[in-house]
C-alpha cells in the first residue's frame, strides 16, 4: 500500500504551548535535506530526513505571516517539497511538484521557497513531492489565528500534532523501481506509523517499548480539582484511516471513530475526563480503510494517552485493551461520517460556494492497464502493467516543469490543452468492467479562465475493482457539495447538493464504487496539480494538471519565478 502521512491537530485540555507569534511577520526556517539512520522493528537503516529530524520539524506561523523556507540538497536523490494544503496566492513557484511547478532540487544545491499564508488557519503539513521521499520526509504545518483573533471553538489548553504515516524495512525508491519496471504492485508497508513510531502492537517493539517512547506532559486545566494531576499523551516505538481513543470522545460533536483519508489533515477537540483513576492509561489505535483487491498493510499502529498524578517515567505498562475500529472495508462507515461533515458557514467564516457555475467536468478515476514494453509478458493483469488515470488518461510526467513551460511560453513537445471534459467512452463505471481497459498515456492539462467557477464530479471505477480514491488539489480549497453510491446522475443527483454549509477540503475521497461532487473559484493564477494521494497510483498515473490563467488586473497575474529556482 502506499505510504500514508496525515497530521491531526490534537487539542487536549491543557495550557496553550505554542509561542506567541505576531502577524504579519516574516518566518525564517532552513531544511537540510540529509540521511539519518533509523531503528524501527528491530531494523536500522538510512532514511533521507530534514535537519536530521523523522518526522521533519514543525513549522509555526500565524495567519497573514511571510514563510521563507531555503531547503538545501545534502543527499543523492532529487528532492522538493510541497506545503499541502496551502493556498500558494500567485506564489506557484513555491508550491513544489516535482516537474509541475518547478524542477527538483538537485544534490549540493538549494532553493528558497516563499510564500504567504492568505485566509488559512489550523494544521496542515509539508512533504517531498518526487517519487516516494514523502515516506520520511514530512512534518506539520501549525497556523495560528492572528493576534486578538478567536478560535472558532472553544479555546484548547494545549495543541499536540500527530502525523500518520508508513514505514518500510526495504527502502521505498527501491520498491517503487521495481514495481514500475515489472507492471506488478508494489511491496506492502512494514507497519504504520503516529509521531514515525508503530507503537506497542507490532511483535518487534514490545520488549523495547520503554526505549522508543515520546511523551508530551500537559498540565492541568483551570477547572480541574486536583490539580497536581498530569495527562501525558505517548507515543510508544516502533495509519491510516480510522482512529480511535478507548473512552474518550472526540471532536466538538462527540465520535469514538474518525475516518480519514490519505493527505487530509484535521483540527481535533479531545475533552480529557476530569476524575480519571490515578495514573490511568488509554490506547489510541489507527489501522487502515481500505476496498481494494491488492494486498496491503492490515496491522495496526497505537500510541498512549496516560494520565498521572506524577512526572515520573511511566515504567512496565498494564495490560491494554485494543478499542474496537470499524471493519478494514467498512465503506458504509466512512460514508456515514464525511457526509455529516459542514462548515460553519457563519458571518466571519463563509461558506463561499459558487452558486453559479462557468465549467462543469466529469472525471473518471481508478485504475486500468498498459501493454507490457517490447510485446513482452509483464506482472500486471493478464501479462500487461498496472496503471491509473483520469478520464481513462495516464498523466505522464514531462521532463520539465509544467509552471516553467507556461509562463515562458514553451509548451509545444511539453503539454496539451485537451485534457477531456468528460469520460472518452461510456460504460457502466460501477458496473461490469469493459474488456478493453488500456489507458492512453499523455501529458494533458486543462484550461480555466481567470476567476471560473468550477464543479467537478469525480467517479470511481470498477476497473481492477472499486477503490476509494483521496483526490488532492493543489492551489485551492474546494467544498464537498454532494457525495454518492454507484453512477452520477446529472438529472437526479443535483437537486441533493449542499450549497448552504459543505464541508471545505484540499482533500477528499472519492467514494469506493460512487461519486463525489466538488466545487471551487479558479482566482489563483498558475499551474495546479491534482492527484491521488494513494502513492503508487499516482506513480501510475492517476494525476492531472489545471492551468488558471491570468486576470486583467495586476493583483491577478503570476509574477515570474525567483532567480534560485531549480533548472532541469
Amino acid at each position: 500500500m502506499s505510504p500514508t502521512f496525515i497530521s491531526f491537530l490534537l487539542a487536549i485540555s491543557a495550557i496553550i504551548a505554542l509561542p506567541e507569534l505576531a502577524a504579519g511577520a516574516t518566518r525564517h526556517y532552513k531544511f537540510d535535506i540529509k540521511l539519518k539512520n533509523v531503528t524501527r522493528l528491530c531494523k536500522t537503516k538510512s532514511i533521507l530526513t530534514v535537519n536530521g529530524k523523522f518526522p521533519g520539524p514543525r513549522l509555526v506561523a500565524r495567519e497573514g505571516d511571510q514563510v521563507v523556507v531555503k531547503v538545501v540538497n545534502h543527499v543523492k536523490n532529487n528532492v522538493s517539497i510541497h506545503w499541502h494544503g496551502v493556498k500558494q496566492i500567485r506564489s506557484g513557484w513555491a508550491d513544489g511538484p516535482s516537474y509541475i511547478t518547478q524542477c527538483p532540487i538537485q544534490t549540493g544545491q538549494s532553493y528558497v521557497y516563499n510564500f504567504t499564508i492568505v485566509g488559512q488557519r489550523g494544521t496542515l503539513f509539508w512533504h517531498g513531492h518526487i517519487s516516494w521521499l514523502r515516506v520520511s520526509i514530512y512534518g506539520p504545518i501549525i497556523i495560528l489565528p492572528k493576534p486578538g483573533v478567536p478560535y472558532p471553538f472553544e479555546k484548547p489548553y494545549k495543541e499536540v500534532t500527530l502525523l500518520l504515516g508508513e514505514w518500510f524495512n526495504g527502502d521505498p525508491e527501491a520498491i517503487i523501481s521495481q514495481a514500475l519496471q515489472t507492471g506488478a504492485a508494489p511491496n506492502i508497508s512494514d507497519a504504520f506509523t503516529i509521531n514515525g513510531l508503530p507503537g506497542l502492537l507490532y511483535n518487534s517493539s514490545r520488549h523495547i517499548q520503554a526505549e522508543r517512547t515520546t511523551r508530551k506532559n500537559i498540565p492541568p486545566p483551570p477547572h480541574q480539582r486536583r490539580p497536581q494531576r498530569r495527562a501525558l499523551l505517548q507515543h510508544r516505538q516502533p495509519h491510516r484511516h480510522c482512529r480511535r481513543i478507548r473512552r474518550h470522545l472526540c471532536e466538538t460533536v462527540p465520535h469514538e471513530h474518525h475516518p480519514h483519508h490519505t493527505g487530509q489533515t484535521t483540527n481535533l477537540l479531545l475533552r480529557t475526563k476530569t476524575s480519571p483513576s490515578p495514573n490511568s492509561t488509554f490506547l489510541i489505535a489507527i489501522r487502515p480503510y481500505n476496498t481494494g483487491l491488492g494486498a496491503f498493510d492490515n496491522t495496526t499502529a497505537s500510541a498512549i494517552l496516560h494520565y498521572s498524578t506524577t512526572i515520573q517515567p511511566l515504567g512496565r505498562l498494564p495490560f491494554l485493551i485494543v478499542p474496537p475500529l470499524p471493519s478494514l472495508n467498512n465503506t458504509a462507515f466512512v460514508a456515514n461520517f464525511t457526509s455529516q461533515l459542514r462548515s460553519l458557514a457563519t458571518k466571519q467564516y463563509p461558506a463561499n460556494v459558487p452558486l453559479t457555475i462557468d465549467r462543469r467536468f466529469y472525471f473518471t478515476v481508478g485504475l486500468g492497464t498498459s501493454p507490457c514494453p517490447n510485446n513482452g509478458s509483464c506482472q500486471g493483469p493478464n501479462g500487461t502493467k498496472f496503471a491509473a488515470a483520469i478520464n481513462n488518461v495516464s498523466f505522464a510526467l514531462p521532463t520539465t516543469a509544467l509552471l516553467q513551460a507556461f509562463f515562458f511560453r514553451r509548451s509545444e513537445g511539453v503539454y496539451t490543452t485537451d485534457f477531456p471534459v468528460n469520460p472518452p467512452f461510456p460504460f457502466n463505471y460501477t458496473g461490469t468492467p469493459p474488456n478493453d481497459t488500456f489507458v492512453v498515456n499523455a501529458t494533458k492539462v486543462a484550461v480555466l479562465k481567470y476567476n471560473t467557477s468550477v464543479e467537478l464530479v469525480l467517479q470511481d471505477t470498477s476497473i481492477q475493482g472499486i477503490e476509494s480514491h483521496p483526490l488532492h488539489l493543489h492551489g485551492f480549497n474546494f467544498f464537498v457539495i454532494g457525495q454518492g453510491t454507484g453512477n452520477y446522475d446529472p438529472v437526479k443527483d443535483p437537486v441533493k447538493f449542499n450549497l448552504r454549509d459543505p464541508v471545505e477540503r484540499n482533500t477528499f475521497g472519492v467514494p469506493s464504487g460512487g461519486w463525489v461532487a466538488v466545487r471551487f473559484l479558479a482566482d489563483n493564477p498558475g499551474v495546479w496539480f491534482m492527484h491521488c494521494h494513494i502513492e503508487v497510483h499516482m506513480s501510475w498515473g492517476l494525476r492531472m494538471a489545471w492551468i488558471v490563467l491570468d486576470g486583467d488586473l495586476p493583483n491577478q497575474k503570476l509574477p515570474p519565478p525567483p532567480l534560485d529556482l531549480p533548472k532541469c
